[in-house]
């Protein structure tokens, strides 16, 4: 009986560990085939090259980097300094200093906190409040989950659609011209032209062509003028119930990003502002979207991972878009 009950135990034993085993090569194999299956995606760099020529809005401060250590020796630099651990010069490394805004990059995103109206951010939150203490938004205990690193987790990976009004209005892949605002009717247009639907929670791009002048042509890029989306085109946004939106251009909105000047409706940024405080829709900028446009992919998994950075205002991202491979 004890032989009969001590082998009954193994094979128990031996089953549970087989079982384990099963269990663990399952799930090995899930993550194996998920893994495959993103590898096998065609992927979109969705994101410019960034340096101190890149260019700027004026309301933005201006961005530098310098290495404050080098791989040089002092005999080959003198003034320099060389990052290194007193081991005889085995060893080196090089790092830097940036100065920027979270409203530098190419895309960046901006958070909710960025932008108030009539002293106001989203959902009635006091805007003066959130931002007196000037470690940034929400360190004062008002506001704080407006700012970038409270972008949601669920939002990191998102359905994307591209709506490529330039190729709707020339019928090719040419730039709109600079004084050219996209309105609702335009973008339903563009929609139904592409075939695609949006669906509520989704993140809207919108492509102008200006991506081409993002390193062609900065100083038109940053100039006074350029397409854009104006308050009707905002509202028809709002109404399809997009979660973030984004451009290829340096504001978004079209520019000059005005309304009713000399009248006692003049708004600047008033797009930003029907968008952001009014609806909690985060809006991207400086989107490369040219490589999208040539294939007509029109519909994505886009990746948008903002810096984790309390009280951020906005955040420089390395944004990509997934499509499956034909």
């Amino acid at each position: 009986m004890r032989k009969a009950g001590g082998a009954a135990a193994g094979l128990a034993l031996a089953e549970a560990l087989g079982a384990t085993v099963a269990r663990a090569e399952g799930r090995s194999d899930r993550v194996d085939d998920f893994i495959d299956s993103v590898r096998r995606a065609k992927l979109y760099d969705l994101s410019h090259v960034w340096d101190e020529n890149s260019p700027i809005a004026s309301v933005n401060p201006p961005y530098a980097m310098e290495l404050n250590a080098t791989h040089a020796t002092p005999a080959e630099d003198p003034n320099g300094t060389r990052g290194a651990f007193g081991d005889g010069g085995k060893l080196s490394f090089t790092s830097e200093i940036q100065k920027w805004s979270g409203q530098h990059g190419a895309p960046s995103i901006d958070a909710i906190g960025h932008i108030g109206r009539n002293g106001k951010l989203f959902h009635g939150v006091d805007a003066r409040a959130a931002t007196s203490d000037h470690r940034g938004i929400g360190r004062s205990g008002v506001g704080a989950h407006l700012d970038i690193a409270h972008y949601p987790n669920d939002m990191l990976v998102n359905r994307g659609v591209l709506l490529d009004v330039a190729r709707y209005v020339n019928r090719n892949l040419q730039p709109l011209p600079a004084e050219f605002p996209i309105d609702g009717d335009l973008l339903d247009a563009t929609a139904r032209y592409q075939g695609v639907r949006i669906r509520r929670g989704d993140t809207v791009l919108i492509r102008t062509g200006w991506g081409q002048h993002f390193e062609g042509n900065p100083v038109l890029y940053k100039g006074d003028f350029s397409p854009g989306v104006n308050v009707p085109g905002g509202k028809f946004l709002v109404k399809e119930r997009a979660k973030v939106v984004g451009a290829d251009t340096l504001t978004f909105e079209a520019r000059p990003p005005i309304i009713a000047p000399g009248t006692a409706d003049f708004e600047v940024f008033p797009v930003h502002m029907l968008l952001i405080p009014d609806n909690g829709i985060n809006i991207i900028e400086n989107y490369l979207l040219e490589d999208l446009a040539r294939d007509k992919e029109y519909e994505f998994l886009l990746v948008v991972p903002p810096l984790k950075i309390r009280g951020g205002t906005g955040s420089a991202l390395r944004s990509f878009a997934l499509v499956p491979k034909s």
